[in-house]
């Protein structure tokens, strides 16, 4: 469950930076997940730790 909450993410991130729609951050994302979570334990923290870095970035940003 939590990887493909990871996968959907990390597809909408490359998504919304890209611009154009759907095949690559849905294929890209699906990759990453799977990349992630072959690498076990250490992997999911890796995915969760830079998620909460980007969050706490993303809104120091909006404040400034």
């Amino acid at each position: 469950m939590i990887r493909n909450i990871l996968g959907a993410m990390i597809g909408s991130r490359i998504d919304r930076r890209d611009g154009r729609g759907g095949v690559k951050g849905a294929v890209l994302g699906y990759a990453a997940q799977r990349a992630l979570t072959r690498m076990g334990a250490p992997g999911l923290v890796l995915a969760g730790g830079y998620g909460v870095y980007r969050m706490l970035k993303d809104r120091r940003n909006r404040r400034a």
